[in-house]
């Protein structure tokens, strides 16, 4: 990956604001690349990894219009942990290929990697600099269980396969707490970007 710019993770559990908080520093010129959209880009129709899903969970686990029922996977992924492990074998080369030749394109200052598991899948390796997002955990149980439609039990599956808040606030480097408005948040970010500038 060469001339490939300064890389800042951001890495947050499940409803921890991860989008809302890169949208902040999109406005200050910051280019993001989110492995979430990485994620859903890579099981697209027609995509390879689409096409092994399928052949191994059926029918089942696609839509009408022939795209992935992420609702359908998820279940099967939370019931069966082999089936967890055997769909992350197969969709995190891809993503992480992706993810780099995103990165490579980057114009701004520098990029930012936002990352549910960026611990967990070793990319913070990537990153000069890792910004963890601290959010009360009943806050974010809540945030999932609304955004999911989903109940608390299911939440607490998707929550316990990351790292907890305290977990990843002493890997990072910086921390930033999302439990207030947005223009406490617009705040943070500035005082955080300015910050990252001056260490580039």
């Amino acid at each position: 990956m060469t001339n490939t710019p300064t890389i800042i993770g951001l890495a947050g559990g499940i409803g921890s604001g991860k989008s809302t908080i890169a949208h902040s520093f999109n406005a200050l010129g910051i280019q993001s690349i989110d492995a979430d959209d990485v994620a859903r880009l890579v099981v697209q129709p027609g995509s390879i990894c689409l096409n092994e899903i399928h052949q191994r969970h059926g029918d089942a686990i696609l839509l009408q219009d022939g795209s992935l029922n992420r609702k359908a996977l998820r279940m099967i992924i939370f019931n069966q942990p082999e089936e967890r492990v055997w769909l992350e074998t197969l969709t995190h080369p891809a993503i992480r290929q992706e993810i780099h030749r995103q990165l490579a394109e980057v114009t701004s200052p520098y990029g930012l990697l936002v990352h549910p598991l960026l611990f967990e899948t070793h990319q913070n390796s990537l990153c000069k600099q890792v910004i963890a997002i601290d959010v009360p955990r009943d806050i974010q149980i809540e945030r999932v269980m609304i955004r999911d439609h989903i109940d608390k039990e299911s939440a607490l599956k998707i929550l316990a396969t990351q790292l907890n808040n305290d977990e990843r606030i002493a890997r990072a480097d910086l921390v930033i707490e999302n439990a207030g408005n947005i223009a406490e948040m617009n705040a943070k970010v500035l005082k955080l970007h300015k910050n990252i500038l001056v260490s580039l």
